[in-house]
């Protein structure tokens, strides 16, 4: 009987990894199913039309299925100067929007922390912008700037950073709210300065929501195309590949065209970020 019973409780033991893992896999269909539908296969179709060819026909927007590897060449050569004024525009944006959001966020995660009251009103101050459309706050831009700085590299950067900045300080904030005061006490009780308790202590205790902030921010501005745009902020030193890919969709219906530069800047995008998180010791962000 003994042995019976140990035998038949191996079995249970064994069958238990396989019922957990159904239920894992069942669990998990669903999002596996929205990851296949909405970034997969479009993702398979945007490769497919970027190695198209012009039609026999030579019509507008005709396009045949081909196996042209040379249309990534030819969208460098062409376009590397919007690609280049892009991820400099981004990067700039960037790092302004970082200079400006950690602080806001201290305020609001540390120094504000016991008084509810304040945090909340802050918080409602940064998230505000989010209730507004994104086209009208940054139309609004347009007639608030003097008119000889629209279609400037200031006028495309300051909407870049206005439009993303909330994107980065609440990353920030649920880090800087997490941390625990009384290492910043125990640091000044050591006789630490306030600069090396924050180089040692809240900075490197923050950094995953510099991290996840900066990333929030930089993707989405690589590839955008509002503020850049002659109806918007921008003019026509100022085009980023977000406008040359809009353009070629929607205007020219150059559509391998503007497919090959859409993987282009993702596979650029994917570079930068893995570098990035890599050097920042942030890699459970991959």
């Amino acid at each position: 009987m003994a042995f019976t019973a140990f035998s038949t409780g191996a079995k249970a033991v064994e069958q238990a990894p396989r019922k957990r893992g159904w239920v894992a896999l069942l669990l998990l269909a669903p999002g596996i199913a929205y990851m296949l539908l909405f970034f997969v296969a479009p993702f398979i179709q945007l490769a497919i039309t970027s190695l198209q060819a012009p039609a026999e026909s030579g019509g507008i927007g005709q396009y045949v299925a081909a196996m042209q590897f040379s249309n990534y060449w030819a969208a460098l050569q062409e376009y590397w100067p919007q690609l280049l004024r892009s991820f400099v525009y981004a990067l700039t944006a960037t790092i302004i929007g970082l200079l400006i959001s950690y602080p806001l966020a201290y305020l609001i995660g540390v120094k504000v922390r016991h008084r509810p009251m304040m945090q909340g009103i802050l918080l409602i101050l940064v998230v505000a912008p989010f209730f507004i459309s994104f086209l009208l706050r940054t139309l609004a831009w347009k007639s608030i700037l003097p008119s000889d700085l629209i279609g400037t590299h200031f006028s495309v950067i300051f909407g870049l950073v206005y439009n993303f900045i909330p994107f980065m300080v609440l990353p920030m904030f649920a880090s800087l709210q997490a941390l625990d005061l009384r290492l910043i006490e125990a640091g000044s009780d050591l006789y630490a300065s306030p600069v090396t308790v924050f180089r040692k202590v809240t900075l490197p205790l923050s950094m995953p929501g510099v991290v996840s902030g900066t990333l929030l921010s930089f993707i989405p501005m690589s590839g955008d195309y509002v503020n850049a745009s002659r109806e918007f902020l921008g003019g026509t030193g100022t085009t980023m590949i977000g406008n040359v890919i809009e353009s070629n969709f929607l205007q020219t219906q150059n559509y391998p065209m503007a497919a090959t530069l859409s993987i282009i800047l993702m596979v650029i995008i994917l570079v930068i970020v893995a570098t990035y998180v890599r050097k920042s010791g942030a890699e459970d962000l991959l």
